[in-house]
């Protein structure tokens, strides 16, 4: 009998915890249109494409959670390799001798410049990419070259010497400035095309470079799952409208990170963002 009591009562218990987190939950994921989606329909859509951006927030810990979810998933099909914005490609043989257990994590530290955040938000997949025989890109520009562009222009890039333009996509670099994205930049800026247009051309550099690693380091049959901040892949642009230009053949997927006081219904600016759309709590706890 009392057995039986501590049964009902651990039902109840459970029953309404299942309660408590479907009034409460974590996220809600959306298709482009608004609709809510389940995980798994999302991991299918997302299946049929080559390469996936994952946009984040970059101190978002669901985020960083369903990223690694994603990465386990898509890997049970067939090949992946893994691209981090927070990483830079001038550092691209100190992560490889990582991930090839050639140098431990100190001196991975020591050889490459890791964002505050590494150790929390990006360390267990690369780690996972370790365990796993998953190849791991830094597809980023140097920042030292993206501050160049800030402060002079994409011309400021010309006169690096030859070994150095390896790590930047081959110039000259095309760039539209009527691209919303961009052209929200130029408006931060106070509009003045003169004084702020190397403010969007610096975030295009990123870009860039950011589609020109993808692409050189993609392989048929696998897929390229890469990991970048949202503003560079929201509404179809940034690092995609690159990847077009370069490869208009490969299939795509994105999914981008938002934020809402109530994630029950999609709010219509964060509609078209992205193919998939996460939907976090906006008091949901911060990496940092």
């Amino acid at each position: 009998m009392f057995q039986k009591l501590i049964g009902v009562l651990f039902l109840f218990l459970f029953s309404n915890l299942l309660v408590m987190a479907q009034k409460n939950p974590a996220y809600q994921l959306f298709n482009a249109k608004g609709k809510r989606v389940k995980y798994k329909k999302m991991v299918k859509q997302v299946g049929k494409a080559d390469i996936i951006l994952f946009g984040e927030l970059h101190n978002d810990p669901i985020a960083h959670w369903l990223q690694f979810e994603l990465a386990e998933d898509l890997k049970k099909n067939k090949p992946l390799i893994l691209g981090l914005e927070m990483l830079e490609r001038d550092n691209q043989l100190a992560i490889t001798q990582y991930v090839t257990d050639e140098i431990d994590r100190k001196q991975l530290e020591e050889r490459a410049r890791l964002w505050p955040n590494f150790p929390t938000d990006y360390e267990p997949l690369v780690n996972w990419a370790k365990e796993n025989y998953t190849r791991v890109i830094a597809t980023n520009i140097p920042r030292r070259y993206a501050s160049m562009v800030f402060k002079e222009g994409f011309e400021a890039l010309e006169s690096l010497p030859e070994k150095e333009k390896n790590w930047i996509v081959p110039l000259p670099v095309a760039f539209d400035i009527e691209l919303p994205g961009y052209k929200n930049m130029l408006t931060m800026m106070g509009g003045d095309e003169h004084s702020g247009l190397n403010f969007p051309k610096a975030q295009a550099i990123k870009d860039a470079t950011m589609a020109h690693s993808i692409l050189e380091y993609y392989q048929v049959d696998h897929y390229f799952l890469h990991l970048n901040g949202s503003y560079h892949s929201d509404n179809y642009e940034g690092i995609l409208w690159y990847l077009q230009r370069q490869n208009p053949d490969l299939a795509y997927a994105t999914l981008t990170t938002v934020t809402q006081k109530d994630i029950g219904q999609l709010e219509a600016e964060n509609k078209g963002k992205a193919d998939f759309i996460i939907c976090v709590p906006e008091n949901m706890t911060k990496t940092y």
